[in-house]
């Protein structure tokens, strides 16, 4: 019998139950026990539906209180020596959350560790940091206690866990330069350690991620994969790992994934379908492949009669040595498409999100054992019906705005002059100080906010009310940033749900769930919404909101437009699988054009793109780069340069690795670009140093991710070290993200001292 399996299952339940409780804790509503309490009750009702959904093994260790590659850091005994409190032998979830976000209940303060992009994906990841002498201790655990409660509770539980090469890939060292993989030795350790307490407990398959086996590996780190496998097998445990790659092909690494001594292989056919063929003749029979045949990272039904096709062949070679499972971890889409009943009935019936996704597993597992039968025959009629009508869907096409794409020329790509000559003018028409100071553009979405816009929704508000509260809301987010003393204004966005939301909301081509929530960091989860047709902007989006925040100032005050650009746009969404990304990209890039203009035609003379996905659209191969690069830069372009060179386009980018893509961030050509800085340490100005970036940038002076309050002199401090690399009269000065999620107390006296540590530079310049 095939057997099926999940790489992982979504956290955070139907209705964002572990956000929630997770955020009840943190601002002292529940006590810790009521969280672990609650906690386990959402490990065990994902269990159960997994395991009703006909899964073979259920995945244990895909729960966690905030990011996995923490909880493996926390296993491993990788913690920062500044968290001294942390007690190694009794390791608690406050001394996560202390890692994670810079302050635990217990009150303790400290500078949260770096968090940065899982792969090409908008999950964000705890950074593990590595020193020359690092020490690892197996010091957490909760994989072995989950382990014994699915077992307890009946269920066939496989471990998953990071694998030792990819997890040193993901951390960075601190401190003494050195080779991370002077570190493998003894990090495998504590692995063989790991591996020995599972199988102690009776598991019969251990999962180890590897999923750099996606990337372009130099012999070193193809070198530490053999050896860390090889080390598995000598000790015994090489026959219960399975091994999985994800997130794109294994290509030049399929030999080294084929040879390993592992008892089985899982590749991503979604992203990877070119090394099936042969991989499957290559790996020996008596090895499991695990085939990721449904897409775990994008929300569309899948073609079931060209996956039974697919893996026809492998299955009358391999019987039940063939293994089904998505292509990744479902961490990636919603829980359950079935909620959805305000969706539009077509667009519903296109779509499968975690639930259905398992659904799915078993009827290609049906179709490849009794493909004949009259219950595969009747799955396969339904499903092809559905397909052929979103491939003749009025609601998918339109002629005009492929057009507008098809008719871009050269001009269209560029600004009207060079930099140069645009910042001189722009200096003249906006008169701003040295070391200008801005945020990045939204305020706290507080709970009155989100009350206007739940009674506004429900239709208890009319239009009328809710866009006076809006403007109340505006009016007061102005006089506080006068008050601060900044020098560009935003009108804070009171008005908008999600960055990427609210623009898709008042696009053609977006549909909108109401329970497609996924987690993008920590407790933060995005409703991103689904392209499902071609994109066109009927009416203008930010006008009014921008307009009224400017007539509410002098004239010689500045306030900012906000917009979302073209990649964000499309990566921060599900986005339709019959057009290439790049079509998608251009499509969104045209409709964000003429927000653009509109806003300059009202007067708004700094106008922000924000871009914050930029490098997450990156190939993991560095070979594809300059593709991606071509067409992505291209789409920004688009957005961006139809303006006059007066107006002043500003770009943000956060928490991703920048230092290696310059060159790329540059030809984007923004007159400002705002970038996260502050959690890295400002690592990324030496690589802006070394690179002679052209144009104008304002590095993140303190992290907002973290309710710390920063000091004047923190920033100051961060601010000589920017300008003792970068001529100080191209910074600005900013936070290093958006404010929505923060609280208005912690956010004014941050603001107040970033203000200050501005006019205590200008003093020094």
């Amino acid at each position: 019998m095939i057997k099926l399996h999940s790489l992982g299952f979504p956290k955070i339940g139907k209705n964002r139950e572990w956000k929630k409780a997770i955020e009840s804790y943190w601002s002292g509503n529940i006590s810790l026990e009521k969280l672990e309490k609650l906690g386990k009750e959402l490990r065990l009702n994902n269990w159960q539906l997994q395991n009703n959904s006909g899964l073979d093994y259920v995945p244990v260790g895909d729960f966690n209180y905030y990011d996995h590659i923490l909880n493996a850091s926390l296993t491993l005994g990788v913690i920062p020596s500044r968290f001294s409190s942390i007690d190694r032998k009794n390791i608690t979830l406050d001394d996560m959350f202390l890692m994670a976000r810079g302050r635990s209940a217990r009150g303790i303060e400290e500078s949260a560790s770096e968090m940065t992009k899982w792969f090409d994906t908008n999950y964000h990841y705890i950074v593990p940091e590595f020193t020359k002498n690092q020490k690892f201790e197996l010091s957490f655990s909760s994989l072995f206690d989950e382990v014994a409660e699915a077992h307890k509770a009946g269920f066939k539980a496989k471990p998953v866990f990071i694998g030792p090469v990819s997890y040193l890939w993901l951390g960075k060292v601190k401190g003494d330069d050195f080779d991370k993989l002077s570190l493998l030795k003894p990090l495998l350790n504590v692995y063989q350690e790991i591996l020995s307490k599972l199988l102690a407990q009776g598991v019969e398959w251990i999962e180890l991620d590897e999923p750099i086996l996606s990337m372009e590996l130099d012999e070193n780190w193809q070198e530490a994969i053999k050896d860390a496998y090889s080390a598995f097998n000598e000790s015994g445990a090489g026959k219960n790992i399975l091994l999985a790659n994800y997130f794109d092909k294994l290509g030049e690494n399929r030999d080294l994934a084929i040879s390993l001594p592992v008892g089985g292989l899982h590749l991503d056919l979604i992203k990877g379908k070119s090394d099936f063929s042969y991989v499957e003749q290559k790996l020996a029979k008596d090895k499991i492949l695990s085939a990721g045949i449904v897409d775990g990272g994008n929300i569309w039904i899948n073609d079931i009669a060209a996956s039974v096709e697919m893996l026809r062949g492998a299955y009358l070679r391999r019987g039940q040595n063939l293994w089904l499972a998505p292509s990744c971890s479902l961490l990636h889409v919603p829980v359950d498409a079935t909620l959805e009943e305000k969706m539009d009935s077509d667009v519903k019936s296109w779509l499968a999100f975690s639930v259905q996704k398992l659904a799915e597993l078993n009827q290609i597992r049906l179709g490849l054992i009794d493909g004949k039968g009259e219950e595969f025959i009747n799955i396969l009629k339904e499903r092809q019906e559905i397909l052929s009508v979103k491939q003749a869907s009025m609601k998918v096409i339109n002629q005009q705005v492929r057009g507008k794409v098809a008719g871009l020329d050269e001009s269209d790509y560029k600004r009207k002059s060079s930099f140069a000559k645009r910042r001189i003018q722009q200096k003249d028409n906006l008169n701003l100080p040295l070391f200008p100071t801005t945020t990045i553009g939204s305020f706290p979405q507080t709970a009155q906010i989100r009350k206007y816009r739940r009674l506004y929704k429900s239709s208890q508000m009319s239009l009328v009310e809710y866009e006076n509260k809006i403007k109340e809301e505006i009016d007061k987010v102005i006089q506080k940033q006068l008050k601060i003393g900044l020098d560009v204004l935003v009108h804070g966005e009171p008005e908008r749900n999600d960055m990427v939301e609210y623009f898709g909301e008042q696009m053609a081509g977006f549909a909108f769930s109401t329970y497609g929530w996924v987690q993008s960091y920590g407790s933060r989860c995005v409703k991103p919404p689904i392209i499902y047709g071609d994109i066109s902007r009927p009416n203008e989006i930010t006008i009014k909101w921008s307009a009224y925040a400017k007539s509410k100032l002098d004239a010689n005050k500045i306030v900012k437009g906000m917009l979302t650009g073209p990649i964000t746009m499309l990566r921060w969404s599900f986005v339709r699988d019959d057009l290439t990304q790049r079509e998608v990209a251009l499509q969104l890039a045209l409709a964000i054009k003429e927000e653009t203009l509109d806003l300059e035609k009202a007067g708004i003379q700094i106008i922000q793109i924000d871009e914050p996905a930029f490098r997450e659209g990156m190939p993991l191969k560095n070979s594809e780069w300059k593709d991606y690069f071509d067409w992505a830069v291209g789409a920004f372009q688009v957005a961006s340069s139809g303006v006059r060179d007066e107006t002043q386009i500003h770009t943000h980018m956060c928490y991703s690795e920048f230092n290696d893509i310059m060159d790329a961030i540059a030809k984007m050509d923004a007159d400002v670009i705002s970038i996260e800085a502050s959690r890295s340490g400002f690592e990324l100005i030496g690589g802006l140093q070394n690179f002679k970036y052209p144009n104008d940038i304002g590095p993140g002076v303190y992290d907002i991710h973290s309710p710390n309050v920063p000091s004047t002199k923190e920033m100051v401090d961060l601010l000589k070290k920017a300008s003792q690399l970068i001529d100080h009269e191209k910074l600005w000065v900013n936070p290093d993200c958006g404010l929505k999620t923060r609280n208005w107390p912690e956010v004014e006296k941050s603001l107040e001292n970033m203000v200050q540590a501005a006019k205590t530079m200008r003093e020094l310049c």
